[in-house]
């Protein structure tokens, strides 16, 4: 797997988003438009309802599309061995019982995760709180992260 792959599948992930709130946001457009939901008295709020849910998805439509271009003007570069974690980073970590996860800090889209065969990929944002704590570290580097009642340590084993 490349970066580069792995980019043009986020970018793919969040065009399907991006389509599916546009339908859906045309829906609830129509529902608050139909004569049929046009209010007779001020207690019947569907097509106000329905006006705030278009409303809310055209906004969740627009930053879609705003992630789609951060994400295809990310040139993921190649790094050195023993280069800091950066935008654009995949990063493998591993806790203190043996799980790996792998990591991608990616400008956009925290929280996605993609399946890429066996492997699961989150997506985290330099904003993020493990995206903080990520940035200018490198591999060999260990870290705690989580809440302070369930503190976890991490070891950084590649970042690429």
């Amino acid at each position: 797997m490349t970066k580069q792959h792995l980019r043009d599948l986020i970018v793919q992930q969040l065009e399907n988003d991006h389509h599916l709130l546009l339908q859906a946001a045309t829906s609830a457009h129509s529902a608050a438009t139909h004569t049929e939901n046009i209010p007779d008295s001020k207690y019947e709020t569907l097509a106000l309802e329905a006006s705030y849910i278009a409303q809310g998805q055209a906004n969740r439509a627009q930053e879609i599309k705003r992630a789609i271009a951060n994400y295809r003007n990310l040139e993921p570069s190649i790094w050195a061995e023993k280069s800091k974690v950066h935008l654009g980073a995949l990063v493998l970590l591993e806790d203190e019982y043996g799980r790996q996860r792998r990591i991608f800090i990616g400008p956009d889209a925290g929280g996605m995760k993609l399946r890429l065969g066996e492997e699961e990929v989150m997506i985290v944002t330099p904003g993020a709180p493990l995206g903080k704590e990520l940035l200018g570290r490198q591999a060999g580097d260990s870290l705690e992260f989580g809440p302070v009642d369930k503190l976890q340590e991490y070891e950084i084993l590649d970042v690429c």
